[in-house]
């Protein structure tokens, strides 16, 4: 076939105990988007990172352009023309943004000083051949989520690859940013780039791709034109049986006001004049548009950023926090949108990551921690937040991204909050392991709990919230009904003050 740019055949691999890919088989065609689906541990960033030089396969055979290849590493892969760009970002924060994408591969003057000039016109050629409006130059710890996605993905062009891969690529875009990222898609498939589009949001899927493969429990489980596939079919495909509800059933009902927030401004003016309240047992939504303010909010709840003026009153009583001990002392508990920069210890065990913000509760004599209390609470979170592990003392890196959210979940039930605030919950993390969170969410309201939830899919926030606050430039632009309400209308208030 003339058309074929890439072909992995019979790909197997192997770790201790478990047979991670089955003699699974992909063809990407050249100028094609090429969707890769599956509940995580499906296997699909394995049989990515078999491609890219990251594992050794077993068995099996990788062609591309006509020509067999075995990567030893990644620097081998994007020199030959395959680059991906992953979920979660590994960049250098304290470098600016040109930096980041020729690291290791520096224009120089006589192969010694780095050529700055050439660097920052080659870094802004390839910013405006895509339409990203970021400055070179700028540090990029300060850029939000999005901006440093959106670096990595002229990062993998820079190389003029022909195969791409993306892994989640609009986990931290909003609405205008997933339009762009299609765009730039679009402008690669024209070029006769082939790309192999990693997702768990079933629209985006639909939209963007010309071909879906499905993976289970290793295995190639069928490949279909996209024209021929619907989210219920996809669904099936990938969980092996029919999902009737995206949503489960909202069980909760909310109560008197337990929490109020008045005139709030940060001391940055990303927060203008906030005021809103919130019930006992009640799911808040924030929606908006990246820069709009809703991760600044729930940090400045916090205690994380400063407030620049305000007043936060819990039960009637304000609150005077000084720093995140404070709230969690309040009763307060945050699960931040990047799980694996600052959600997670990965190189802990379950147990650790699980009691860790509660270890106060575990010292006895002021001496030692009392490990068969830490052991029985770690229990209790894998038992109440479903998580799927051989042990509590597994590593908590190799679980799915759906279990390590739980973990943190349960990290923070131990702390007793009446007040959790979760920015961009289910990020990352597949249509089955995202009802289960949802459930989860919906029982701690049932139990008391009250929720802010940040999100960027409105589905999300549409199927199980009560009420949804619209934040844009800083500031509140409304408040809707998800029973009366529609995504235009949101869209139409996140961009009220942009």
């Amino acid at each position: 076939m003339k058309n074929v740019l890439l072909e992995m055949k019979n790909i197997t691999k192997e770790f201790p105990g478990v047979k991670a890919l089955d003699n699974v088989s992909l063809i990407i065609e050249k100028g094609t988007v090429h969707a890769l689906m599956g509940e995580n541990g499906a296997g699909k960033s394995t049989l990515m990172k078999c491609l890219f030089g990251i594992y050794a396969k077993d068995g099996g055979a990788i062609i591309l352009d006509g020509k067999e290849v075995n990567f030893k590493n990644s620097k081998d892969a994007l020199e030959n023309g395959v680059a991906m760009v992953h979920q979660e970002l590994n960049q250098a924060l304290k470098r600016t943004v040109s930096d980041n994408i020729w690291l290791g591969r520096y224009p120089t003057y006589f192969k010694t000083i780095v050529n700055e000039k050439k660097m920052y016109n080659d870094t802004k050629q390839i910013f405006d051949s895509l339409n990203i409006k970021i400055n070179p130059k700028t540090i990029m710890s300060s850029l939000p989520v999005s901006q440093r996605q959106m670096v990595e993905i002229a990062k993998a062009v820079s190389y003029n690859s022909k195969i791409i891969v993306f892994d989640e690529p609009t986990s931290s875009l909003n609405d205008t940013e997933v339009k762009h990222l299609f765009e730039i898609i679009n402008r690669l498939k024209e070029k006769g780039c082939g790309i192999i589009y990693i997702s768990h949001k079933m629209e985006e899927i639909l939209e963007i791709s010309d071909y879906v493969t499905v993976m289970r429990d290793g295995m190639h489980i069928a490949t279909h034109k996209a024209s021929d596939m619907n989210i219920d079919k996809i669904i099936k495909l990938m969980v092996g049986r029919e999902l009737t509800a995206r949503f489960p059933e909202k069980t909760n009902k909310p109560e008197d006001v337990i929490l109020k927030v008045e005139e709030l401004s940060s001391t940055h003016n990303l927060l203008n004049n906030i005021s809103f309240v919130l019930k006992k047992g009640e799911i808040l939504g924030i929606a908006g548009l990246a820069g709009s303010g809703r991760t600044e909010l729930l940090e400045n709840i916090f205690g994380l950023s400063e407030r620049k003026s305000g007043k936060i009153f819990l039960h009637g009583k304000e609150l005077k926090i000084k720093n995140t001990n404070d709230s969690v002392k309040a009763g307060l508990a945050l699960v931040t949108e990047e799980r694996r920069a600052n959600g997670i210890f990965a190189i802990l065990d379950i147990l650790s990551n699980a009691t860790i913000s509660n270890l106060s509760k575990y010292i006895k004599f002021n001496l030692f921690l009392e490990k068969r209390k830490m052991k029985s609470d770690t229990d209790n979170v894998i038992k109440s937040m479903r998580v799927k592990t051989p042990s509590q003392s597994t590593q908590i890196r190799t679980l799915s991204g759906g279990n390590q959210q739980k973990v943190i979940f349960g990290r923070w039930m131990l702390t007793e909050p009446e007040i959790l605030m979760l920015d961009e919950p289910t990020r990352g993390i597949d249509v089955g392991a995202k009802y289960e969170i949802y459930q989860l969410i919906i029982e701690m309201a049932q139990n008391g709990k009250s929720i802010i939830m940040v999100s960027s899919e409105m589905p999300e926030l549409l199927g199980i919230c009560d009420r949804i606050i619209v934040m844009s430039g800083g500031t509140i632009a409304g408040e809707v009904n998800p029973a009366t309400t529609n995504q235009e209308e949101i869209m139409s208030l996140a961009s009220k003050y942009v």
